[in-house]
């Protein structure tokens, strides 16, 4: 009798789990009381395959095919168990990706009402400064890309506010925005006198040095100057007082208690809270792209890596 309470509760779970059983089917089994006549009944209904249903026609004992019939159903009712769940959580996935978009859609149309949601307008403004800046067209062509890249994200994402900051970076460095390069040499010697008392050698060698930059051949080089004292004899303000002199724009890196080279090159914009490099940060600030850039303290970077 157990053996076949147990069929018959496996099978009624079966008809509740199932859509394609309709639920009378569970009163006529429930009704039965012959236990060869539900064992027949139900073998005769089940979702088994004709090969199963052949072995059971084959077993003659009514114990044995009992048994044959409640595995089954088991197996038959965990299938549909299983089958359930699954679509239950792709639907609760689907509402969910649903209730996000309206609350989205909600809460743009709020920002809007509210004068908040700018999103739109701040991606057309850096359109508009694309448009009159001076670059070269693989680097209006990774702009485009990005900001194309931008109007396609959430702005309500994290990646929007790293994505809008690399954009703006593009926009704000100084393509093709250079000083106009003073090389009066007697000018240049007034500046360094008025700076700085003595260091004769010194001057006269940078008055040199300015002297063969003015030539033709060195306009398209990027020069260097290592000035090498101890502390407090005038290296910065020689770079501030060169700068002056050629009418450039003046930067000055302090590399002192650096301890990490992204501060230098800069994170990956995938980040959190990821920025560019001092450099690139101070050319951005200086808006010239050949400004007299002043690496103080470069002898600091050998102490670590």
């Amino acid at each position: 009798m157990a053996l076949i309470g147990s069929i018959r509760d496996v099978s009624v779970n079966i008809i509740r789990q199932s859509p394609q059983i309709p639920t009378e089917a569970s009163f006529a089994i429930k009704n039965i009381e012959s236990p060869s006549f539900l064992i027949n009944f139900i073998s005769s209904n089940m979702q088994a395959a004709v090969g199963d249903k052949q072995e059971i026609l084959e077993i003659r004992d009514l114990r044995r095919r009992a048994e044959k019939i409640l595995g089954l159903l088991t197996k038959e009712l965990q299938m549909l168990e299983l089958k359930n769940q699954i679509q239950n959580k792709v639907k609760t996935d689907i509402d969910q990706q649903q209730k996000e978009y309206f609350l989205n859609q909600q809460l743009k149309q709020i920002h809007e009402e509210l004068g908040l949601n700018n999103t739109d307008k701040q991606i057309s403004d850096l359109r508009e400064r694309a448009a009159g800046m001076k670059w070269k067209e693989e680097v209006a062509t990774v702009f485009k890309r990005e900001v194309d890249k931008l109007q396609r994200m959430n702005p309500m994402a994290a990646e929007f506010s790293m994505q809008m900051n690399y954009c703006e970076l593009l926009l704000d460095l100084p393509w093709g925005v250079k000083t106009d390069d003073n090389f009066d040499l007697k000018r240049a010697k007034k500046i360094l006198d008025r700076d700085h008392f003595g260091l004769e050698k010194v001057k006269e060698r940078i008055l040199e040095y300015l002297g063969c930059y003015k030539a033709e051949r060195w306009q398209h080089e990027i020069a260097h100057t290592v000035f090498i004292r101890p502390s407090g004899v005038g290296k910065t303000s020689l770079g501030k007082s060169v700068a002056e002199a050629l009418g450039r724009k003046y930067i000055r890196m302090s590399l002192g208690g650096l301890h990490d080279e992204a501060e230098i090159r800069g994170h990956r914009k995938t980040y959190i809270g990821a920025m560019p490099g001092r450099i690139m940060q101070n050319l951005r600030k200086a808006q010239s792209a050949n400004p007299v850039f002043v690496l103080d303290e470069i002898d600091k970077l050998g102490n670590s890596y």
